[in-house]
């Protein structure tokens, strides 16, 4: 064992030593300062300094948390993937768009969970490989602190997980039952919560994992407050911090989440979806039951729920099922469509689906024309075959939200 081991095992070793004196005592081994953040990227700890420190370590320390400007360069210059994905120190050049110097930084994980960070400041010095490896060993003794000074969410893993799984499939039925339990793994049920998945098509890997556990501790609006891997699905209960524009924001988290796993990873194909707010924990079952039906509704229906992520913006689609079980019952048929598919046969012409797509834009017929690629007054003039063929009144609201529904379900058919 070298001296510097030796000097690290003695300065760090200890049954107890509070955040700031660890970030001082790992800075007095490597000369430069030191600072230790959580996995959102707020200050821990940091040591003391002189001079030459950057803009980025000023403004860290200053509010407490390291800025959206300096985090988004990490990500754009590939240091946060490589921060992510690796269990050894990476060094990092200085990056003067956002006010970086030079650094030596390495994750802090429990298995595939990122715990938080370590970033020295080491400006013109260059550590040593002897350092490197000793700076690795630090994470070990500073891993050790956070497992022991982070509130505990449960008293075993698997007990855990158990406990999730029932929220998920509504297995209790006494409010109480819930939070006592919850209780027991510290976890915070109050307010309007949400189940949110994000789904792979690719295999979920370890590395995958890693990202979205950090994706997942890494919101400013959004709180996840518990999660888990599902096979190819990752699912979390959500709570907003601010409420103002659920949707809005909600749509938001689903959107990044999706694109940052997308092009950091190069996944072929990433889906979410998120189930209603509900204030009782009884209600998370429900949730989770409406964020698995809009990723099944999204894969039966791709081209007209490309763009949904949200149970209630999936409209008619949330029932439009139903409605074909009950037409198929009855043997029920549309009139004024089966008059346009019977002349569309016989003149080779596509009338029907013209009325599909002007009633999918609206009854705009700009747009309309447009998604066809014909002329606005071209599509004037189908309208007005379409009206003289099948006796449809577009002006009519209940016609139009009967023709509407009845053309969806001729997809599911």
């Amino acid at each position: 064992m070298t001296q510097h081991q030796d000097t690290l095992k003695n300065r760090l070793n200890e049954v107890y030593v509070s955040p700031d004196e660890l970030a001082d005592r790992i800075a007095d081994i490597f000369k430069c300062p030191i600072t230790i953040e959580d996995s959102n990227h707020h200050v821990v700890s940091y040591s003391k300094h002189k001079e030459n420190i950057d803009e980025a370590r000023i403004s860290t320390i200053m509010n407490r948390k390291v800025p959206d400007k300096v985090i988004n360069g990490l990500w754009k210059n590939g240091i946060m993937p490589k921060l992510i994905d690796s269990d050894h120190p990476v060094i990092i050049p200085e990056i003067k768009e956002i006010g970086l110097g030079r650094r030596v930084a390495i994750s802090i994980r429990k298995s595939n969970e990122i715990l938080g960070f370590i970033w020295a400041h080491t400006s013109d010095q260059t550590l040593s490989d002897e350092e490197i490896k000793l700076f690795k060993e630090a994470s070990a003794y500073v891993r050790k602190f956070f497992l022991q000074s982070r509130q505990r969410r449960q008293k075993s893993e698997e007990g855990y997980k158990d406990f999730f799984w029932q929220l998920l499939r509504g297995d209790f039925r006494d409010s109480d039952d819930i939070h006592r339990k919850a209780k027991q793994f510290n976890i915070n049920l109050e307010g309007n919560k949400a189940i949110v998945i994000i789904s792979f098509s690719d295999e979920v890997t370890e590395q995958m994992e890693k990202h979205a556990y950090y994706l997942s501790e890494s919101q400013v609006k959004v709180s996840v407050i518990t999660r888990l891997f599902d096979d190819n699905e990752f699912i979390m209960l959500v709570r907003l911090d601010d409420e103002a524009n659920p949707d809005q924001t909600i749509n938001e988290f689903i959107h990044q989440f999706i694109q940052k796993m997308s092009k950091q990873l190069k996944l072929n194909s990433v889906n979410g979806s998120a189930g209603l707010f509900y204030h009782s924990a009884q209600n998370i079952a429900d949730s989770h039951h409406q964020a698995v039906e809009v990723l099944r509704l999204k894969e039966k229906f791709p081209d007209k729920l490309n763009g949904v992520f949200l149970y209630e913006d999936l409209g008619v689609y949330q029932f439009i099922e139903r409605l074909y079980e009950f037409q198929k019952q009855i043997h029920y048929q549309n009139p004024q469509i089966e008059k346009l598919r019977s002349y569309d046969k016989t003149h080779h012409t596509s009338l029907l689906h013209t009325l599909d797509v002007y009633l999918h834009c609206n009854n705009n017929v700009y747009q309309a024309a447009k998604t066809l690629f014909i002329h606005s007054n071209t599509m004037n003039y189908r309208l007005k075959r379409i009206r003289e063929v099948s006796g449809i009144d577009l002006k009519d609201p209940n016609q139009k939200t009967t023709l509407y529904l009845d053309l969806i379900i001729e997809s599911i058919k």
